[in-house]
């Protein structure tokens, strides 16, 4: 270990995976180390499920009827991929895929009046869709066509709407939406939190939706894609990209220091040995200091043995349940997976309630996603700080990466991982970076 690196990482989560592939692909040496025992830190899969029930403080164990215990890859952090989004993307480039096998979520869902209705995938199901009456439907269609042919390069595709100026209320009124539609095309399609957005410049609004419509058109039931075997296998996925290239990679190894000389980062220490850096790459969780708590997320696991009322029987889904339905600030989601992905004993459901923590009793926060999953066979209950770093790491060049937050995507992740290239390579990232090199073998002798 007492050797130099270009870049030591610190963490195996997702984030820090994908920019330790990514620098290795560039030609960078890179020192991976992490202290514990598995790969994704929070981003990671609990497997055997005993091992699950121990981290929540439940010593008695699985009962008999759960099955096999490593029949259970159960996520700590609940998220899908949009089969048209940036982590894809990165997957593809890298060529990652090749270690990971993606099933569709099979449908989307959204909460109103204490049912859940189909977020419609295809004209039909709009037309036949209870979400909107009949006029309604129409204007929602003359808005969908106007934001799919948008092009803000395109003056002609304006239709007067300034991308940079006019908030998204203003386009809303525009094509008369009332307010249930406003509801379910910024939560269910365009995917914001909190409806902050109504009163910003609606480009990204207008760039959300056409993510979701592009994730749909790709598969047809739903926008999402979930790993089999759980999230933990996407870190690992990027770990061997990064070996592959030379990463040395050291789990279950103790950070006694960050070494700082004048300002900036020189080197790790663990285990009485240095391992010297000109950059580093970390989660919070490695540099208490050097960051700020941002908010608080509640994420509740449970265990079902059967699917969610109203969803079609499907075997994965989202729910989204919109802020204003339950006169909250932020929405409350609902991530389901199950056995036919690998995650679950035969005939079992994982589904993962998560929301922005609002009030002194996060659980309560949560409870109208609870009762829409009854009957619940164990639930784990999860509250944790979110940071942030305090500064952009260029003087110091320890680079942390940001908690994982409430969306049930990775695109925010995905802005964070660019953000982080840019301030470490200063120049802004680009997918081509990430291409591994024709030249080179692949890795093909390890398939």
């Amino acid at each position: 270990m007492d050797e130099a690196y270009d870049v030591i990482v610190l963490g195996t989560g997702l984030s820090e995976c994908i920019l330790s592939g990514i620098m290795s692909v560039n030609g960078k040496k890179v020192l991976h180390m992490d202290r514990n025992p598995y790969y994704g830190g929070e981003s990671s899969s609990i497997t055997p499920l005993e091992e699950l029930y121990k981290r929540f403080g439940l010593p008695e164990g699985p009962p008999e009827s759960m099955g096999r215990g490593r029949d259970w890859n159960v996520d700590l952090i609940p998220k899908f991929l949009m089969a048209n989004g940036q982590l894809v993307k990165m997957l593809l480039y890298t060529e990652v895929t090749r270690y990971l096998d993606f099933k569709v979520v099979e449908g989307s869902f959204v909460y109103r009046g204490g049912q859940v209705h189909k977020v419609p995938s295809t004209e039909t199901e709009a037309l036949a869709s209870s979400l909107m009456g009949m006029f309604e439907k129409r204007r929602f269609r003359k808005f969908l066509v106007f934001v799919a042919n948008f092009d803000e390069n395109e003056p002609q595709t304006l239709e007067g709407v300034d991308p940079h100026g006019t908030p998204m209320r203003d386009v809303y009124e525009r094509f008369d939406l009332g307010q249930d539609v406003i509801d379910f095309t910024g939560h269910a399609l365009a995917l914001h939190r909190t409806d902050d957005y109504l009163d910003q410049p609606c480009l990204e609004t207008i760039n959300r939706i056409k993510l979701y419509s592009e994730s749909l058109a790709r598969y047809g039931k739903s926008p999402y894609l979930y790993p089999l075997y759980g999230l933990g296998e996407l870190p690992q996925g990027f770990a061997r990209l990064s070996a592959i290239y030379g990463g040395t990679y050291m789990l279950n190894k103790p950070v006694d220091e960050i070494v700082v000389e004048n300002g900036r980062v020189v080197g790790v220490r663990s285990e009485g040995e240095v391992a010297r850096c000109k950059q580093l790459i970390c989660d919070p969780s490695y540099v208490p200091e050097r960051v700020r708590r941002a908010g608080r997320v509640v994420r509740v696991i449970c265990i079902l043995s059967h699917p969610i009322r109203g969803t079609s029987e499907a075997g994965s889904c989202q729910i989204i349940l919109p802020q204003n339905q339950l006169g909250r600030k932020s929405d409350v989601y609902v991530c389901l997976v199950s056995w036919a992905h690998n995650v679950a004993a035969p005939g079992k459901f994982v589904a993962i309630v998560s929301t922005t923590v609002e009030t002194s009793d996060p659980e309560l926060e949560v409870e109208p996603a609870l009762q829409l999953l009854e009957p619940i066979s164990q639930k784990f209950v999860a509250i944790s700080d979110l940071y942030e770093p305090m500064d952009d790491g260029t003087e110091s060049q320890i680079f942390c990466s940001r908690s994982y937050d409430a969306t049930t995507h990775f695109e925010t992740t995905c802005d964070d991982i660019k953000d982080i290239y840019q301030r470490m390579v200063g120049a802004p990232f680009n997918f081509e970076s990430m291409k591994r090199r024709q030249s080179h073998i692949f890795g093909e002798d390890e398939q």
